[in-house]
């Protein structure tokens, strides 16, 4: 009877060293895809292409950083010609609900605008003005303001 409960206990530190074994292997070599962004996912999206298209006080033209940002968009966007998007405007907090939702769809049109010119298909794009009504940043400084001025792309 003792060499039963003997042999069971090696049995079972003998499963219990493999299983620690593979744990151990798999996270020395990154074979876990945790913290790994999925080809085609919004998080893919984000890393690769990045999101924002930031704008200046009261603007809605694309600067030059902003069309860089949206080739990465677009070439993304061409890999996966599937994927639905919309474009969020966004503007900070100075001015009135009303003015601000219509310079987000200015904005958020600018956007959409841009990335058909490089040949994204218009009917995977569709527009929002969230105005002021959304901050990514919230204060009351140039700092938090230049955040939220933006014409966000999102994956649907």
């Amino acid at each position: 009877m003792q060499f039963r409960i003997l042999a069971l206990c090696v049995a079972l530190a003998g499963l219990s060293a493999c299983s620690s074994t593979h744990n151990n292997d798999a996270a020395s070599t990154g074979g876990s895809t945790m913290g790994a962004a999925i080809p085609g996912s919004a998080e893919d999206f984000v890393n690769t292409a990045g999101d924002r298209v930031f704008f200046a006080y009261d603007h809605y033209d694309v600067s030059s950083e902003g069309d860089a940002i949206l080739h990465k968009q677009a070439e993304w966007l061409a890999k996966y010609p599937s994927t639905m998007i919309v474009v969020e405007g966004h503007c900070d907090e100075r001015g009135t609900r009303e003015y601000n939702l219509a310079l987000g769809e200015r904005r958020a049109n600018a956007v959409k605008n841009h990335l058909i010119s490089m040949g994204v298909d218009a009917n995977r794009v569709e527009v929002i003005s969230y105005g002021k009504e959304r901050p990514f940043v919230v204060g009351s400084a140039e700092e938090s303001w230049a955040q939220n001025r933006v014409g966000r792309t999102v994956i649907k």
